[in-house]
């Protein structure tokens, strides 16, 4: 199996969890925080979204400017607008690996802001990095929704309110 396979293979095995995650984001929470310093439920709910995108951003550029692009969130109104963009770079990110070759992996992808440098890394990195974050931020979403007395779906097995595999 190549790295682009397994890449492909495990970008679609987290989106069934993640996809199941986004579906629980209830509207008239989206404002909510669990403390000060913590991402709203919205924020970090279209983050979760937006994530698979990233992987196209890796494969198709070299380098995210902050100064010269600005991070502006996609407005979300509901609960299915959530779900349908997370759809939409799910497909990007998908898309642009089945077009990826393998020796792009080693070229190097730059994240700044102007002239300061915050991480220079082989684009193979920033497709992990991109689809550990999906995980890691999901996890995050969890914990909000299980503070919220939402039910959590199984990730890598059952969940405290879903049992079964």
């Amino acid at each position: 199996m190549t790295l682009i396979e397994l890449f492909t293979k495990e970008l679609e095995q987290e989106a069934q969890t993640t996809r199941k995650m986004l579906e629980r984001v209830p509207a008239d929470k989206y404002d909510w925080q669990p403390h000060p310093k913590s991402m709203s439920m919205i924020r970090l709910a279209t983050h979760v979204a937006e994530l698979p995108a990233w992987i196209k951003m890796a494969l198709t550029t070299d380098e995210l400017d902050f100064a010269q692009n600005p991070y502006q969130p996609v407005k979300i109104a509901n609960t299915e607008e959530l779900v349908a963009y997370f759809e939409k770079s799910q497909a990007e990110g998908k898309a642009a690996l089945a077009e990826a070759q393998d020796e792009q992996l080693d070229q190097p992808w730059t994240l700044r802001e102007g002239d300061q440098i915050y991480s220079t890394s082989s684009k193979a990195d920033v497709i992990r990095m991109s689809i550990s974050q999906i995980i890691h931020h999901r996890a995050q979403l969890g914990v909000y929704l299980r503070l919220l007395d939402i039910p959590i779906p199984g990730s890598y097995g059952p969940s405290a309110d879903e049992t079964g595999f």
